[in-house]
Protein backbone atom coordinates (compact mmCIF):
# COMPACT_ATOMS: atom_id res chain seq x y z
CA UNK A 1 0.00 0.00 0.00
CA UNK A 2 1.73 3.50 -1.01
CA UNK A 3 2.08 5.99 1.92
CA UNK A 4 -0.13 8.72 1.52
CA UNK A 5 2.02 11.77 -0.10
CA UNK A 6 3.23 14.48 2.49
CA UNK A 7 3.63 18.06 2.10
CA UNK A 8 7.07 19.21 1.50
CA UNK A 9 6.83 22.25 4.04
CA UNK A 10 5.85 19.47 6.72
CA UNK A 11 8.37 17.31 6.29
CA UNK A 12 10.91 20.73 6.57
CA UNK A 13 9.13 21.70 9.52
CA UNK A 14 9.39 18.00 11.35
CA UNK A 15 13.02 17.32 10.31
CA UNK A 16 15.97 18.69 12.30
CA UNK A 17 17.51 21.39 10.67
CA UNK A 18 20.66 19.87 8.44
CA UNK A 19 23.89 21.13 7.52
CA UNK A 20 22.70 21.34 3.73
CA UNK A 21 19.73 23.67 4.74
CA UNK A 22 22.51 25.84 6.62
CA UNK A 23 24.16 25.93 3.37
CA UNK A 24 21.76 26.80 1.55
CA UNK A 25 20.93 29.70 3.53
CA UNK A 26 24.31 30.38 3.74
CA UNK A 27 24.35 30.99 0.09
CA UNK A 28 21.39 33.39 0.33
CA UNK A 29 23.13 35.03 2.83
CA UNK A 30 26.39 35.91 0.66
CA UNK A 31 24.14 36.28 -2.64
CA UNK A 32 21.80 39.04 -0.99
CA UNK A 33 25.26 40.13 0.30
CA UNK A 34 26.77 41.47 -2.63
CA UNK A 35 23.11 42.47 -3.46
CA UNK A 36 23.38 45.56 -0.63
CA UNK A 37 26.94 46.01 -1.66
CA UNK A 38 26.07 46.82 -4.77
CA UNK A 39 22.51 48.65 -4.24
CA UNK A 40 24.60 51.24 -2.07
CA UNK A 41 27.71 51.93 -3.99
CA UNK A 42 26.25 54.66 -5.55
CA UNK A 43 25.52 56.49 -2.31
CA UNK A 44 29.04 55.52 -0.97
CA UNK A 45 31.10 57.28 -3.98
CA UNK A 46 28.33 60.22 -4.81
CA UNK A 47 30.95 62.64 -3.17
CA UNK A 48 33.45 61.88 -4.87
CA UNK A 49 31.29 61.96 -8.32
CA UNK A 50 30.21 65.47 -7.14
CA UNK A 51 33.90 66.38 -6.69
CA UNK A 52 35.75 64.76 -9.92
CA UNK A 53 32.88 65.62 -12.46
CA UNK A 54 32.07 69.36 -11.29
CA UNK A 55 28.10 68.41 -11.16
CA UNK A 56 25.59 69.33 -8.38
CA UNK A 57 23.18 66.72 -6.22
CA UNK A 58 20.78 67.18 -7.83
CA UNK A 59 22.77 66.42 -11.10
CA UNK A 60 23.24 62.73 -9.25
CA UNK A 61 19.61 62.06 -9.27
CA UNK A 62 19.28 60.64 -12.16
CA UNK A 63 22.05 57.87 -11.02
CA UNK A 64 20.35 57.22 -8.07
CA UNK A 65 16.69 56.76 -9.92
CA UNK A 66 17.74 55.27 -12.82
CA UNK A 67 19.12 52.06 -10.10
CA UNK A 68 16.13 52.20 -8.73
CA UNK A 69 14.11 52.34 -11.45
CA UNK A 70 15.44 49.24 -12.68
CA UNK A 71 14.81 46.82 -9.56
CA UNK A 72 11.25 48.05 -9.82
CA UNK A 73 11.56 46.62 -13.51
CA UNK A 74 13.36 43.68 -11.95
CA UNK A 75 11.08 43.26 -9.19
CA UNK A 76 7.85 43.46 -11.30
CA UNK A 77 9.23 40.86 -13.67
CA UNK A 78 11.03 38.11 -12.17
CA UNK A 79 8.82 37.36 -9.51
CA UNK A 80 6.04 35.74 -12.25
CA UNK A 81 9.01 34.19 -13.83
CA UNK A 82 10.70 32.47 -10.84
CA UNK A 83 6.80 31.14 -9.85
CA UNK A 84 6.73 29.61 -13.37
CA UNK A 85 10.09 28.51 -14.18
CA UNK A 86 11.93 28.39 -10.70
CA UNK A 87 14.09 30.28 -7.90
CA UNK A 88 17.34 28.30 -9.05
CA UNK A 89 17.46 30.06 -12.82
CA UNK A 90 16.11 33.54 -11.99
CA UNK A 91 19.02 33.60 -9.29
CA UNK A 92 21.83 32.79 -11.43
CA UNK A 93 20.22 35.53 -14.16
CA UNK A 94 19.87 38.39 -11.69
CA UNK A 95 22.99 37.58 -10.40
CA UNK A 96 25.37 37.79 -14.08
CA UNK A 97 22.88 40.85 -14.71
CA UNK A 98 24.16 42.87 -11.31
CA UNK A 99 27.73 41.20 -11.46
CA UNK A 100 28.31 42.87 -15.20
CA UNK A 101 26.68 45.84 -14.44
CA UNK A 102 28.34 46.83 -11.89
CA UNK A 103 31.72 46.27 -13.52
CA UNK A 104 30.86 47.96 -16.87
CA UNK A 105 29.75 51.09 -14.36
CA UNK A 106 33.57 51.27 -13.72
CA UNK A 107 33.93 52.83 -16.98
CA UNK A 108 31.54 55.24 -16.86
CA UNK A 109 32.78 58.79 -17.87
CA UNK A 110 29.50 60.62 -17.62
CA UNK A 111 26.39 61.01 -15.83
CA UNK A 112 24.48 59.83 -18.31
CA UNK A 113 26.25 56.79 -19.32
CA UNK A 114 26.22 55.62 -15.06
CA UNK A 115 22.29 56.43 -15.17
CA UNK A 116 22.26 53.86 -17.90
CA UNK A 117 24.37 50.87 -16.71
CA UNK A 118 23.18 51.45 -12.94
CA UNK A 119 19.55 51.08 -14.71
CA UNK A 120 20.42 47.67 -16.30
CA UNK A 121 22.69 46.49 -12.76
CA UNK A 122 19.13 47.39 -10.80
CA UNK A 123 16.83 45.31 -13.28
CA UNK A 124 19.60 41.99 -11.88
CA UNK A 125 19.22 43.60 -8.33
CA UNK A 126 15.89 43.60 -8.47
CA UNK A 127 15.75 39.73 -8.94
CA UNK A 128 17.98 38.45 -6.74
CA UNK A 129 16.37 39.59 -3.09
CA UNK A 130 12.62 38.11 -3.25
CA UNK A 131 13.98 35.07 -4.61
CA UNK A 132 16.82 34.50 -2.12
CA UNK A 133 13.59 35.44 0.64
CA UNK A 134 11.25 33.50 -0.71
CA UNK A 135 14.09 30.28 -1.17
CA UNK A 136 15.60 30.82 2.02
CA UNK A 137 11.78 31.39 3.91
CA UNK A 138 10.85 27.22 2.22
CA UNK A 139 13.98 25.73 3.27
CA UNK A 140 13.50 27.06 7.10
CA UNK A 141 11.61 25.13 9.36
CA UNK A 142 8.17 26.91 11.13
CA UNK A 143 9.65 26.55 14.46
CA UNK A 144 12.27 29.48 13.64
CA UNK A 145 11.60 30.46 10.04
CA UNK A 146 11.54 34.34 10.94
CA UNK A 147 15.34 33.95 12.90
CA UNK A 148 16.77 31.96 9.94
CA UNK A 149 15.35 33.86 7.13
CA UNK A 150 16.05 36.96 9.14
CA UNK A 151 19.98 35.97 9.40
CA UNK A 152 19.69 34.87 5.95
CA UNK A 153 18.46 38.47 4.58
CA UNK A 154 20.78 40.24 7.06
CA UNK A 155 23.47 39.37 4.15
CA UNK A 156 21.59 42.40 2.24
CA UNK A 157 22.18 44.76 5.42
CA UNK A 158 25.45 43.34 5.75
CA UNK A 159 26.47 44.60 2.67
CA UNK A 160 25.65 47.97 2.75
CA UNK A 161 27.17 48.46 5.94
CA UNK A 162 30.41 46.55 4.08
CA UNK A 163 29.90 48.69 1.44
CA UNK A 164 30.61 52.15 3.85
CA UNK A 165 33.76 50.06 5.51
CA UNK A 166 35.46 49.10 1.62
CA UNK A 167 34.47 52.72 0.37
CA UNK A 168 36.09 53.94 2.78
CA UNK A 169 39.12 52.00 2.46
CA UNK A 170 39.19 51.66 -1.78
CA UNK A 171 38.71 55.02 -2.63
CA UNK A 172 41.70 56.87 -1.12
CA UNK A 173 43.70 54.05 -2.83
CA UNK A 174 42.31 53.62 -6.10
CA UNK A 175 39.21 56.18 -6.46
CA UNK A 176 35.39 55.28 -6.71
CA UNK A 177 36.33 53.25 -9.62
CA UNK A 178 38.00 50.84 -7.33
CA UNK A 179 34.31 50.38 -5.51
CA UNK A 180 32.51 49.41 -8.26
CA UNK A 181 35.17 46.95 -9.54
CA UNK A 182 35.03 45.37 -6.14
CA UNK A 183 31.42 45.39 -6.52
CA UNK A 184 31.11 43.45 -10.14
CA UNK A 185 33.84 40.94 -9.46
CA UNK A 186 32.65 39.40 -6.39
CA UNK A 187 29.00 38.17 -8.00
CA UNK A 188 30.80 37.18 -10.76
CA UNK A 189 33.37 34.93 -8.64
CA UNK A 190 30.13 33.88 -6.46
CA UNK A 191 28.07 32.41 -9.67
CA UNK A 192 29.83 29.33 -10.35
CA UNK A 193 29.52 28.03 -6.70
CA UNK A 194 25.75 28.76 -6.87
CA UNK A 195 25.52 26.88 -9.89
CA UNK A 196 27.12 24.07 -7.83
CA UNK A 197 25.56 24.08 -5.01
CA UNK A 198 22.37 26.48 -4.99
CA UNK A 199 19.43 23.59 -5.40
CA UNK A 200 15.94 24.43 -6.57
CA UNK A 201 12.93 25.77 -4.28
CA UNK A 202 11.58 21.96 -2.57
CA UNK A 203 8.00 23.64 -2.76
CA UNK A 204 8.45 24.93 -6.31
CA UNK A 205 9.69 20.82 -7.46
CA UNK A 206 6.78 19.56 -5.46
CA UNK A 207 4.12 20.80 -7.59
CA UNK A 208 6.11 19.30 -10.51
CA UNK A 209 5.67 15.42 -11.07
CA UNK A 210 8.50 15.08 -13.54
CA UNK A 211 10.64 17.41 -11.09
CA UNK A 212 10.17 13.90 -8.14
CA UNK A 213 13.55 13.14 -8.88
CA UNK A 214 15.92 16.73 -8.12
CA UNK A 215 13.27 16.48 -4.74
CA UNK A 216 14.51 13.46 -3.58
CA UNK A 217 18.02 14.17 -3.79
CA UNK A 218 17.37 17.18 -2.28
CA UNK A 219 14.93 15.27 0.36
CA UNK A 220 18.01 12.74 1.17
CA UNK A 221 20.69 15.33 1.94
CA UNK A 222 18.15 17.05 4.47
CA UNK A 223 17.27 14.23 6.28
CA UNK A 224 19.09 10.85 5.36
CA UNK A 225 16.65 8.07 6.55
CA UNK A 226 15.78 5.52 3.81
CA UNK A 227 11.91 5.82 5.09
CA UNK A 228 11.81 9.50 3.23
CA UNK A 229 13.17 7.94 -0.09
CA UNK A 230 9.59 6.17 -0.94
CA UNK A 231 7.74 8.92 0.43
CA UNK A 232 5.42 10.60 -1.64
CA UNK A 233 5.75 14.55 -1.85
CA UNK A 234 2.71 17.17 -2.25
CA UNK A 235 2.70 20.61 -1.58
CA UNK A 236 -0.80 21.62 -0.60
CA UNK A 237 -0.54 25.21 -2.62
CA UNK A 238 1.53 24.22 -4.91
CA UNK A 239 -1.03 22.91 -7.26
CA UNK A 240 -3.14 24.76 -10.16
CA UNK A 241 -5.50 27.16 -8.72
CA UNK A 242 -6.34 28.27 -12.27
CA UNK A 243 -5.36 31.61 -11.48
CA UNK A 244 -2.57 34.19 -12.53
CA UNK A 245 -0.29 33.99 -9.76
CA UNK A 246 -0.79 38.22 -9.68
CA UNK A 247 -4.72 37.27 -8.78
CA UNK A 248 -3.93 36.12 -5.68
CA UNK A 249 -2.92 38.61 -4.06
CA UNK A 250 -5.83 40.44 -4.25
CA UNK A 251 -8.53 37.67 -3.35
CA UNK A 252 -10.94 37.84 -0.69
CA UNK A 253 -9.11 38.54 2.58
CA UNK A 254 -5.85 39.19 1.10
CA UNK A 255 -6.66 42.42 -0.80
CA UNK A 256 -6.46 44.67 2.21
CA UNK A 257 -3.16 42.89 3.78
CA UNK A 258 -1.64 42.90 0.12
CA UNK A 259 -2.10 47.10 0.23
CA UNK A 260 -1.41 47.63 3.66
CA UNK A 261 1.69 46.00 3.31
CA UNK A 262 2.75 47.74 0.01
CA UNK A 263 1.96 51.25 1.67
CA UNK A 264 4.46 50.11 4.00
CA UNK A 265 7.02 48.94 2.21
CA UNK A 266 6.87 52.28 0.18
CA UNK A 267 6.70 54.61 3.01
CA UNK A 268 10.44 52.18 4.51
CA UNK A 269 11.84 52.38 1.26
CA UNK A 270 11.65 55.98 0.60
CA UNK A 271 13.16 57.02 4.24
CA UNK A 272 15.55 54.19 3.87
CA UNK A 273 16.73 55.05 0.52
CA UNK A 274 16.49 58.79 1.13
CA UNK A 275 19.24 58.13 4.15
CA UNK A 276 21.46 55.95 2.05
CA UNK A 277 22.25 57.97 -1.02
CA UNK A 278 22.17 61.17 0.60
CA UNK A 279 23.54 60.79 4.46
CA UNK A 280 26.91 60.78 3.47
CA UNK A 281 26.81 64.26 1.35
CA UNK A 282 24.73 65.83 4.17
CA UNK A 283 27.56 64.54 6.48
CA UNK A 284 29.99 66.09 4.15
CA UNK A 285 28.28 69.33 4.38
CA UNK A 286 28.40 69.50 7.51
CA UNK A 287 32.58 69.00 8.11
CA UNK A 288 32.92 65.23 7.82
CA UNK A 289 35.56 63.50 5.92
CA UNK A 290 34.26 61.29 3.68
CA UNK A 291 36.09 57.99 5.34
CA UNK A 292 33.82 59.34 8.43
CA UNK A 293 30.58 59.88 5.93
CA UNK A 294 30.33 56.56 4.64
CA UNK A 295 31.56 54.71 8.68
CA UNK A 296 28.83 57.22 9.91
CA UNK A 297 26.11 56.11 7.64
CA UNK A 298 27.25 52.56 7.72
CA UNK A 299 25.62 52.60 11.11
CA UNK A 300 21.89 52.67 9.18
CA UNK A 301 22.61 48.89 7.84
CA UNK A 302 25.01 47.99 10.45
CA UNK A 303 22.08 48.45 12.90
CA UNK A 304 19.72 46.53 10.79
CA UNK A 305 21.72 43.71 11.17
CA UNK A 306 21.62 43.61 14.55
CA UNK A 307 17.64 44.76 15.08
CA UNK A 308 16.57 41.84 12.19
CA UNK A 309 18.17 39.67 14.07
CA UNK A 310 17.21 40.63 17.23
CA UNK A 311 13.57 41.53 16.36
CA UNK A 312 13.20 38.20 14.40
CA UNK A 313 13.77 36.01 17.69
CA UNK A 314 11.02 38.29 19.08
CA UNK A 315 8.35 37.86 16.19
CA UNK A 316 9.33 33.89 16.79
CA UNK A 317 8.05 33.98 19.89
CA UNK A 318 5.23 36.96 19.94
CA UNK A 319 4.45 37.29 16.34
CA UNK A 320 5.01 39.94 13.60
CA UNK A 321 1.81 41.51 13.83
CA UNK A 322 3.15 42.36 18.19
CA UNK A 323 6.68 43.88 17.22
CA UNK A 324 6.85 45.40 13.67
CA UNK A 325 4.49 48.44 14.19
CA UNK A 326 6.13 49.65 17.39
CA UNK A 327 9.68 48.71 15.47
CA UNK A 328 8.62 51.38 13.09
CA UNK A 329 7.35 53.64 15.87
CA UNK A 330 10.89 53.86 17.70
CA UNK A 331 12.36 54.71 13.80
CA UNK A 332 10.56 57.57 13.25
CA UNK A 333 11.32 59.20 16.82
CA UNK A 334 15.31 57.96 16.02
CA UNK A 335 15.22 59.43 12.87
CA UNK A 336 13.44 63.01 14.57
CA UNK A 337 16.60 62.66 17.08
CA UNK A 338 19.32 62.67 14.40
CA UNK A 339 19.35 66.31 13.48
CA UNK A 340 19.88 67.31 17.02
CA UNK A 341 23.13 64.90 17.15
CA UNK A 342 25.21 66.14 14.16
CA UNK A 343 27.75 68.29 16.04
CA UNK A 344 28.11 65.03 18.41
CA UNK A 345 30.19 62.38 16.14
CA UNK A 346 29.90 59.78 19.39
CA UNK A 347 26.40 60.41 19.81
CA UNK A 348 24.95 60.59 15.84
CA UNK A 349 26.74 56.91 15.33
CA UNK A 350 24.58 56.17 18.22
CA UNK A 351 21.74 57.68 17.27
CA UNK A 352 22.00 56.73 13.88
CA UNK A 353 22.47 53.22 14.46
CA UNK A 354 19.60 52.87 16.32
CA UNK A 355 17.59 54.41 13.25
CA UNK A 356 19.16 51.77 11.23
CA UNK A 357 18.27 49.12 14.53
CA UNK A 358 15.03 49.94 13.88
CA UNK A 359 14.32 51.32 10.36
CA UNK A 360 16.73 48.52 8.53
CA UNK A 361 15.11 45.67 11.45
CA UNK A 362 11.92 46.26 10.31
CA UNK A 363 12.71 46.21 6.80
CA UNK A 364 14.10 42.90 7.05
CA UNK A 365 11.51 41.43 8.61
CA UNK A 366 8.83 42.85 6.44
CA UNK A 367 9.95 40.88 3.26
CA UNK A 368 9.85 37.84 5.67
CA UNK A 369 6.58 38.75 6.88
CA UNK A 370 5.45 39.22 2.86
CA UNK A 371 6.93 35.50 2.25
CA UNK A 372 4.29 34.10 4.70
CA UNK A 373 1.41 35.96 3.28
CA UNK A 374 0.96 34.05 0.08
CA UNK A 375 0.77 30.06 -1.18
CA UNK A 376 4.02 29.00 -2.94
CA UNK A 377 2.51 29.86 -6.56
CA UNK A 378 2.13 33.27 -5.96
CA UNK A 379 4.74 33.51 -3.26
CA UNK A 380 7.86 35.40 -5.34
CA UNK A 381 5.49 37.29 -7.08
CA UNK A 382 3.74 38.66 -3.61
CA UNK A 383 7.36 39.03 -2.26
CA UNK A 384 8.64 41.05 -5.38
CA UNK A 385 5.98 43.41 -5.81
CA UNK A 386 5.80 44.39 -2.13
CA UNK A 387 9.55 45.38 -2.87
CA UNK A 388 8.52 46.58 -6.44
CA UNK A 389 5.82 48.68 -4.05
CA UNK A 390 8.76 49.92 -1.66
CA UNK A 391 10.77 50.51 -5.08
CA UNK A 392 8.38 52.79 -6.23
CA UNK A 393 8.89 54.67 -2.52
CA UNK A 394 13.28 54.31 -3.01
CA UNK A 395 13.19 56.00 -6.65
CA UNK A 396 11.19 59.17 -5.09
CA UNK A 397 13.03 59.49 -2.31
CA UNK A 398 16.39 59.19 -3.85
CA UNK A 399 16.02 61.79 -6.47
CA UNK A 400 13.81 64.42 -4.05
CA UNK A 401 17.13 64.13 -1.35
CA UNK A 402 17.96 67.49 -2.79
CA UNK A 403 14.74 69.23 -3.27
CA UNK A 404 13.60 68.07 0.62
CA UNK A 405 16.96 69.48 1.43
CA UNK A 406 16.29 72.67 0.01
CA UNK A 407 12.55 72.38 1.42
CA UNK A 408 13.46 71.72 4.77
CA UNK A 409 16.21 74.61 5.57
CA UNK A 410 18.70 72.13 7.02
CA UNK A 411 19.65 69.00 7.72
CA UNK A 412 17.62 69.29 11.41
CA UNK A 413 14.54 69.86 9.41
CA UNK A 414 14.93 67.27 6.89
CA UNK A 415 15.80 64.08 9.31
CA UNK A 416 12.29 65.64 11.45
CA UNK A 417 10.73 65.31 7.96
CA UNK A 418 11.88 62.19 7.09
CA UNK A 419 10.18 61.18 10.34
CA UNK A 420 6.84 61.36 8.73
CA UNK A 421 6.80 58.61 6.38
CA UNK A 422 8.08 55.97 8.48
CA UNK A 423 5.78 57.00 11.15
CA UNK A 424 2.94 56.73 7.97
CA UNK A 425 4.13 52.76 7.99
CA UNK A 426 3.86 52.35 11.53
CA UNK A 427 0.16 53.35 11.83
CA UNK A 428 -0.85 50.99 7.89
CA UNK A 429 0.94 47.98 9.99
CA UNK A 430 -1.03 48.58 13.11
CA UNK A 431 -4.18 48.31 10.99
CA UNK A 432 -3.04 44.82 9.63
CA UNK A 433 -2.50 43.70 13.46
CA UNK A 434 -6.20 44.82 13.64
CA UNK A 435 -7.21 42.76 10.76
CA UNK A 436 -9.08 39.08 11.28
CA UNK A 437 -6.97 36.33 11.37
CA UNK A 438 -5.77 35.42 7.72
CA UNK A 439 -8.35 33.30 5.58
CA UNK A 440 -7.28 29.50 4.18
CA UNK A 441 -5.73 31.44 1.16
CA UNK A 442 -3.09 32.79 2.88
CA UNK A 443 -0.29 30.99 4.76
CA UNK A 444 0.91 33.53 7.87
CA UNK A 445 3.17 32.41 10.26
CA UNK A 446 2.55 36.02 11.51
Amino acid sequence: MQNKPMDISEFIDDSPLSRYQVMVLTLCFLIVLLDGFDTAAIGYIAPELIGQWGISRGQLAPAFGAGLFGMLIGNFAFGPVADRLGRKRVLLLCTLIFGLGTLASAQSESIDTLALLRFITGIGLGGVLPNCITLSSEYSPARHRMLLVTLSYAGFTAGLALGGGVASQIIPLWGWQGVLVAGGLAPLFLLPFMVWLLPESVCYLAGRPEQIDALRRIVARINPDPHWQSQPFRHENAASSGRASASLLFVAGARARTLLLWLTFFCCLFVFYLLTNWMPTILRDHGYSTAQAARISAMVPLGGAVGGVVMAMLMDRMGARRVLPWLCLLAALALSAVGAALGDGGWLFATVFLVGFSLTGALNNLSILAATLYPTQARATGVSWALAAGRAGSIIGSMTGALLLSAAGSAHGFFAWAAAPVLAGALALFAMARLDAAPTVLKSQA
